[in-house]
């Protein structure tokens, strides 16, 4: 690592380390998740060597994307470990605590945005959530543009449909 690498990480990290912070939080669903934003920042470290970054955000997004989906198949492996294992780990669940820092309609939200499929919820969350534009979605998630805006309009009626709800207030409950 050079010095320069560490000074644009410190940047970066000062600049978006809440915005990649949120997007966990909405892309997983828990609050707990400062270890996968640390983890984030060093993996961005590793790979700035020798990488010329056009838009650190959409990067650090997709590296923490990337990071969300590994920490999801080690909790799907986890739960598929015998008991015997299964005591010595700590519970993924929320505290009761953290349940209720959440709003009802936004813990619902939260809840159905999870249950979605996961192309949905990517499109959703970066999209829809976290306003990013079709082209930063697009390059986050390695699509074309019009696949981004196909599936954040899929994703927002299965949304809609579920709760039973305009997709404007969906969106101004998420935003909120």
């Amino acid at each position: 690592m050079d010095d320069h690498s560490g000074a644009r990480i410190e940047q970066w990290f000062l600049t978006y380390s809440q915005d990649v912070y949120r997007f966990l939080v909405y892309y997983t669903g828990r609050t707990d998740i400062d270890d996968l934003v640390q983890e984030t920042f060093i993996r961005a470290l590793k790979a700035l060597q020798g990488t010329e970054v056009e838009n650190p955000k959409t990067w650090l997004f997709a590296i923490a994307r990337n990071i969300a989906i590994d920490e999801r198949r080690k909790t799907k492996l986890i739960s598929w470990l015998p008991d015997i294992f299964m005591q010595h780990l700590v519970s993924p669940d929320k505290t009761p605590e953290e349940s209720l820092m959440l709003s009802e309609s936004k813990r619902l939200l939260y809840e159905i945005i999870n249950q979605l499929k996961s192309s949905y919820r990517d499109v959703l969350i970066l999209r829809g959530i976290k306003g990013l534009s079709s082209k930063e979605t697009a390059e986050v998630l390695g699509w074309t543009e019009a696949k981004v805006n196909l599936t954040l309009h899929r994703a927002m009626k299965a949304i809609q449909n579920k709760m039973h709800v305009s997709i404007a207030e969906v969106m101004n409950d998420a935003i909120m």
